[in-house]
């Protein structure tokens, strides 16, 4: 009757980092350096403020900021007073970031003043918000500013008590943007996000030991905080009590240098990213042979993951989506960095599923296809971290977990081993002449072409085969790269099986840049607007 019932609750993981970080700071770029203990304090402080400001349990408190110290705050500060994150992405429309506000009622935004100027243009529109608080020192006197964070936290208790509560409560939400319609919102609870970091931490211990949170390492994320908690790793790198990083804003040279003073050997980011950063004027001076790189929002194409393990980074792929909190699989394994066609392969796969997930490739009847490597098939998910829905969208939600498992919308197969190669996604998949083309297969192959910067493949409508496959390419020296030249690379694969004879190349069109999403994924709805 006396036990204890440990409630699995966001605050219990910052505890348990609290009591092994060994000396660890929490370092915030250009604004602070602190410990754990005082990490603790930050976070107890925000609470009791939280509490002064009559904020209830299940109330919504949204954030809008860098990634920061603040941020990291907020992510155990927020859930632990029983209330719900909300990260805004700062990327969306002013109408998108309107909707998302008013859908969850926000009652309190923190916000950065870099963001002030997009917030006060939403401000009139939103219905519920009440209290409008300043995460930037400088910027808090200004008239639209309810209060100041850090005055909010210096009036508050250090030792303010962490309650215990239902693990079920819901702790976070966030926005996902799909091609078509409204943003979709995405919720989890505490019990989901305590299992998705034992499980994150358990799957990259299995990994291998390059790719391990390791207590006496350093973590720094290069993915937004406001995409998917940022993957997950922030709670992760807290309850390992490791060294962390916040760096601002995404500044190539500050990241490097971040990377190289700090000694980080942890991080992720999209594929984009690591671009820019391989491609920084001085980088290829830089020792980077420490840095352990999860990719993941969009697929890691063989030549950059190439590019990056001849550089000296232990990179590899991370499969996840926003419905999944985000973690599916890892690809991280082996003992060395090497560049031989079978690792950068292997590291470009999506792995082997997290510790507890359930993944099976199924056709469009959801019969289960076999795990021969061969058979292709929708990939479809349970784990106990999984959003039950989309929030207060009763026939999203059953389309996803249509037939009791969540759709993912990827195609893929699952080899002997359990290891999982995506394919496509079902909308990008290209039909010509009876036959599926993956256009992942087709950007990959086009990538290791040397002057290749940039691709992304669509299928275009066709009117003998349906479809025909039409690659946007941005080229390294901005000028066209001769057709034969890529043709030669997908002929060659067409000869020896890997692709079918209609993937032949008929037409290429060279671009500049190729659009992006909000979290840096290819925009291949905009391309497929660009090719009419």
């Amino acid at each position: 009757m006396s036990a204890y019932p440990y409630p699995l609750l966001i605050q219990k993981m910052l505890l348990s980092g609290v009591s092994r970080a060994a000396g660890a700071e929490i370092i915030s770029d250009g604004l602070t350096r602190y410990g754990y203990p005082e990490l603790l304090q930050r976070v107890r402080r925000l609470v009791g403020a939280l509490r002064s400001m009559d904020v209830q349990q299940g109330d919504t408190i949204a954030v809008m900021d860098w990634d920061t110290h603040r941020y990291l705050e907020s992510f155990f500060g927020i859930p632990a007073a029983g209330a719900v994150l909300q990260m805004v992405n700062v990327r969306m429309s002013p109408e998108q970031i309107i909707y998302t506000l008013n859908k969850t009622r926000a009652k309190v935004i923190f916000c950065n003043a870099d963001f002030a100027p997009l917030l006060e243009a939403v401000l009139a529109h939103l219905d519920h918000a009440k209290q409008l608080i300043c995460l930037d020192d400088a910027s808090a006197g200004a008239s639209m500013w309810t209060g100041s964070y850090e005055k909010l936290l210096d009036a508050a208790d250090p030792d303010t008590p962490f309650d215990d509560f239902d693990e079920n409560t819901r702790a976070t939400v966030f926005f996902t943007t799909g091609t078509t319609g409204l943003p979709k919102g995405v919720y989890f609870s505490h019990r989901q996000l305590v299992l998705h970091t034992l499980s994150l931490l358990a799957g990259f211990a299995l990994g291998g030991p390059n790719a391990r949170f390791s207590a006496d390492g350093t973590y720094m994320p290069i993915t937004p905080m406001f995409h998917v908690h940022a993957w997950g790793f922030p709670y992760a790198a807290t309850m390992g009590g490791m060294k962390q990083v916040y760096p601002g804003r995404y500044i190539p040279a500050n990241l490097l240098r971040l990377i190289v003073e700090e000694k980080v050997t942890l991080t992720h980011c999209v594929p984009t990213i690591l671009r820019m950063l391989l491609d920084e004027p001085g980088s290829e001076s830089m020792d980077l042979s420490r840095v352990s790189m999860a990719i993941g929002g969009s697929a890691l194409p063989y030549a950059l993951a190439e590019q990056a393990l001849q550089r000296g980074i232990d990179v590899y792929t991370g499969y996840g989506m926003s419905e999944a909190c985000p973690i599916i699989s890892i690809a991280a394994g082996g003992n060395t960095v090497d560049t031989s066609e079978a690792n950068v392969r292997q590291r470009t796969r999506a792995g082997v599923a997290a510790p507890l997930m359930e993944m099976q490739i199924v056709g469009p009847d959801m019969t289960p296809l076999p795990n021969d490597g061969e058979a292709a098939g929708e990939i479809v998910l349970r784990g106990p971290w999984l959003t039950p829905g989309y929030l207060d969208d009763e026939k999203a939600s059953e389309a996803l977990w249509e037939g009791g498992w969540m759709h993912t919308g990827d195609v893929g197969k699952i080899d002997p081993n359990g290891r999982l190669s995506i394919t496509d996604r079902l909308k990008d998949v290209i039909k010509t002449g009876g036959e599926w083309i993956s256009s992942l297969d087709m950007e990959n192959i086009l990538s290791r072409h040397p002057q290749v910067a940039e691709v992304a493949v669509i299928g275009v409508p066709h009117p003998q085969w349906g479809e025909s496959a039409l690659p946007f390419i941005v080229s390294r020296t901005g000028e066209d790269i001769p057709l034969a030249e890529l043709a030669e690379l997908i002929d060659a694969c067409i000869a020896d099986g890997s692709l079918p004879s209609y993937a032949k190349l008929k037409e290429v069109r060279f671009v500049s840049e190729i659009p992006k999403t909000s979290v840096g994924k290819l925009d291949k709805k905009a391309l497929r607007q660009m090719a009419g």
